[in-house]
């Protein structure tokens, strides 16, 4: 599946727009995650705890998403947005969103040609 924040993918052509897909997920954070995360707030530095959960939360919500497109017969989506919330009490969870347009691509024939003369 192809994926992309733009409306178009160069080098193809939209043939079919099946619908709006997306996909969402929610994580928690843990107290340890949330003390040694401040420990680096206060001195400086990235945390890698909280960036190795937004990575699988996105990678996550990703993922649901092209596979409600798959169930639509699509095999590309374009216009991907992505949106980063925290939610719950005092902002404990992380949710993590994502949208775009489910289409059915085919290959233009100025590429189709490329792609025969090179073979």
């Amino acid at each position: 599946m192809i994926l992309s924040t733009t409306p178009t993918i160069e080098g193809h052509t939209i043939k079919e727009y099946k619908g709006i897909v997306t996909g969402e997920t929610i994580i928690g954070a843990n107290f340890i995650k949330d003390f040694c995360a401040g420990i680096r707030d206060f001195f400086g530095g990235r945390s890698g705890s909280y960036e190795k959960v937004l990575r699988e939360a996105k990678d996550t919500a990703m993922q649901e998403m092209m596979d409600r497109a798959s169930e639509m017969g699509c095999n590309a989506i374009v216009g991907i947005d992505l949106d980063y919330e925290t939610v719950g009490q005092s902002g404990s969870m992380l949710m993590v969103t994502c949208s775009g347009t489910g289409v059915v691509i085919g290959t233009t024939n100025s590429l189709k040609q490329t792609i025969d003369n090179s073979i």
